[in-house]
């Protein structure tokens, strides 16, 4: 049995300790924040509930993996609802394609849209789920030490996929351009832009036309309640307002951490906040990766984000609510190419109290608002006020109603604030994106290379940025811990 002490409590770090705490360890997590859960902490105002990180539950196999392997199951601590519609997309005033919750329907809204294209829909989502079967169930629970660990008789027949990407991919069998932005949508949860995702990568398509788009009875806060729950179970201690301030180490090992001023000691050290502010707990000389090798990777985007409480019922939308209306190229750019706030931002809408009525009162309704943004910008409160009135009116026009008025509040979430509760490089809100030079092995490692029992897991190490990842990454930083002969 060891002492291990774990930074942070967002979905890696509490996966983790649930699979450490198994292997009969005593696991305390130190968590900055008054509330757990890293990102996906929860608001709650006047009635209203909000997620304040991730709203979309994808790859429901991965969270029933995760639970199984403690002889669970996910409806011992949650219930879920497959939506339909899974979300819908506007491109112009009233004019919108609807996905429903399954790939025949899908077709069929393909087909209105443009005559022949389910037939090149099948063929695509049949590549997606034959790459989802390779990469969900296997690669990427590997831990990425080697780059042997992706060579594999499944992965040579798709060695080309590697270097062609989502984008090439897509325009080569589809001209239309809404069917084009729907087909590149998902991998934007990858962080990077569908030109630099390879195309391996359209395992992502599977798992939103494949398996579809789930929502968690109160919101995505009820499974970090529930692994929270099966963590407790398991014998984890969870420390909240715990501010790590430095990584003691000793003879090229770490003996443990110092949180709000006092000297914890631990066989073991993991850490699940932000990677690189996490190096800067240490000693320079400790630190395995220099302020160069940051600055020169690809960042997932930041996000604005607003919470809003509306005095009355919104029409025209769905749970989830995707706004095409503007240049998708042009808007990539201004994140990836020439950081700079954006002219004309797509956005993303999100209604919870269209499906859950515990998250508004009873003839009202919770809005969540993100418009993606490059990490590193200026972020005050007059440009935050200027993109609200944007996207509101925007909104507004779209879908052909008055909202602004029946706003009862707004409050905002952005750079500034993801720097500052999460400690999060230049303020970006999804972790390191996964492009080809930024896949398994070429990532940040689970691993320390300089220190002696010293983990990371999350979004910026292996396999990379989303929720079914961060369960992953906690079981394979597990897994490492346990074979290490720690002493």
């Amino acid at each position: 049995m060891k002492d291990i002490a774990v930074i942070g409590s967002g979905f890696s770090s509490l996966a983790a300790s649930c699979y450490l705490a198994q292997a009969g360890n005593r696991v305390t997590i130190y968590e900055k924040n008054g509330t757990i859960g890293g990102r996906a902490r929860q608001l709650k105002k006047d009635g209203f509930t909000f997620d304040m990180g991730p709203t979309w539950y994808w790859m429901p196999d991965v969270f029933e993996r995760f639970f199984k392997d403690f002889e669970k199951r996910p409806s011992d601590f949650y219930a879920l609802e497959k939506l339909n519609p899974a979300y819908r997309v506007y491109f112009a005033n009233n004019e919108y394609i609807t996905i429903e919750d399954t790939l025949e329907k899908i077709c069929t809204a393909f087909e209105n849209e443009e005559a022949g294209s389910s037939i090149k829909l099948k063929k695509f989502m049949a590549q997606a789920l034959d790459n989802y079967n390779i990469a969900i169930k296997d690669l990427v629970y590997r831990p990425g030490v080697s780059p042997m660990e992706l060579v594999t008789a499944a992965t040579m027949k798709k060695i080309g996929q590697f270097f062609s990407t989502i984008s090439k991919d897509v325009r080569r069998e589809f001209s239309n351009p809404k069917l084009i932005s729907i087909l590149e949508f998902p991998v934007l949860f990858l962080g990077a832009k569908p030109s630099d995702t390879p195309s391996f990568y359209s395992f992502m398509n599977y798992a939103d036309f494949g398996l579809g788009t789930f929502h968690p009875k109160n919101g995505m806060y009820s499974v970090i309640d529930g692994i929270k729950r099966l963590a407790e179970e398991l014998g984890v201690t969870i420390k909240t307002n715990e501010n790590v301030e430095k990584i003691i180490v000793e003879n090229g090992k770490t003996i443990g951490l110092i949180s709000n001023g006092e000297m914890i000691d631990a066989d073991v050290v993991l850490s699940g906040a932000d990677y690189h502010h996490t190096e800067t707990l240490l000693e320079k000389r400790f630190r395995q990766y220099s302020e160069n090798y940051w600055s020169k990777k690809t960042f997932a985007p930041s996000a604005l984000l607003f919470y809003v409480g509306f005095d009355t019922r919104i029409k025209h939308v769905n749970h989830h609510t995707l706004f095409f209306d503007v240049d998708f190229k042009k808007h990539s750019e201004e994140i990836y190419d020439s950081p700079k706030w954006p002219d004309e931002p797509l956005f993303y809408a999100s209604f919870p109290s269209k499906t859950d009525n515990s998250v508004a009162p009873e003839g009202k309704e919770a809005g969540i608002f993100l418009i993606p943004l490059a990490p590193g910008l200026d972020d005050i409160p007059e440009i935050r006020e200027e993109y609200f009135e944007k996207i509101m009116a925007r909104f507004e026009q779209i879908t052909a109603q008055e909202v602004k008025k029946y706003v009862i509040f707004k409050e905002s979430f952005c750079i500034n604030d993801f720097i500052s509760d999460y400690n999060s490089y230049k303020g970006n809100a999804y972790g390191l994106a996964n492009t080809l030079m930024q896949t398994a092995f070429l990532r940040p490692k689970l691993k320390s290379k300089k220190v002696k029992n010293l983990f990371f897991t999350g979004q910026l190490t292996v396999p990379g940025p989303g929720v079914p990842p961060a369960l992953i990454s906690g079981k394979l930083v597990a897994g490492l811990i346990d074979k290490e002969n720690i002493q």
